[in-house]
């Protein structure tokens, strides 16, 4: 896999999914959530594509397919990670697949500055807001930020940039934030997203497994914290 199909693992699946759907929707929360289980799990850009394939298939000689467009990623769970255990069976035994060269090039330094000096800008403005009402919440908001503003000067160093290393290092930020959010996130608020993810899981939990379920729940929980307090993602599969 390139560089730019490394990094661009969301967009690729999204495309992908609105081809097999026919219609350029956009892509419910529900929906992100599982991509972003899938990609915290590993599992290949190649395997969820040939899983969506699959699974469109099914669904097409189905009862319901005759009526109604597949409308979400969900259908697609099982197939996925079948596409993925037999991927990884295939693979077995074989030389590994070096990636690294690729994903080098994956970025210009100067489209990176752009990347962390807007996400910068946004943990910048989510501080002074927590700031009103949770100092504590602001003062973690700003250690990030700083450790940011840290990896950033990365950007400027001789040499071949380590994009595999950098992202390590934004993950780690993108886990403490979401430590931050959980912790300081009132009952109420949790209660509400809860709520949503249970209703958008309904038509779905008899086809996931309960890790599977786990997974995208935490992703989901993630990301609808992201959006209450204003605050992005840091990793660069978020790039695009």
């Amino acid at each position: 896999m390139d560089g730019w199909n490394y990094f661009n693992y969301f967009t690729e699946i999204e495309a992908y999914f609105w081809k097999k759907r026919g219609a350029h929707l956009l892509v419910s929360p529900l929906d992100w959530a599982i991509m972003e289980a899938w990609q915290k799990a590993g599992v290949p850009l190649e395997a969820v594509l040939k899983g969506i394939d699959h699974a469109f298939e099914s669904y097409q000689r189905s009862r319901r397919g005759a009526n109604k467009p597949l409308k979400s990623l969900a259908y697609c769970t099982d197939a996925v990670l079948e596409a993925a255990e037999e991927q990884q069976e295939a693979a077995a035994g074989g030389a590994p697949k070096t990636t690294k060269a690729a994903k080098q090039q994956a970025f210009s330094r100067e489209e990176l500055k752009v990347y962390f000096a807007k996400n910068g800008e946004a943990l910048k403005r989510a501080t002074e807001r927590a700031a009103l009402n949770e100092p504590e919440m602001a003062g973690r908001f700003r250690e990030i930020a700083e450790s940011l503003a840290s990896s950033a000067i990365l950007l400027d160093s001789p040499g071949t940039l380590d994009l595999e290393d950098l992202e390590r290092r934004l993950t780690i930020l993108d886990e403490k934030l979401h430590a931050v959010l959980t912790t300081h996130a009132t009952g109420e608020l949790m209660l509400k997203i809860r709520r949503e993810v249970d209703g958008q899981l309904a038509l779905y939990r008899r086809k996931m497994k309960a890790e599977q379920l786990a997974m995208v729940e935490k992703q989901y929980v993630h990301k609808r914290l992201l959006e209450e307090f204003g605050l992005p993602r840091l990793s660069l599969y978020y790039f695009s």
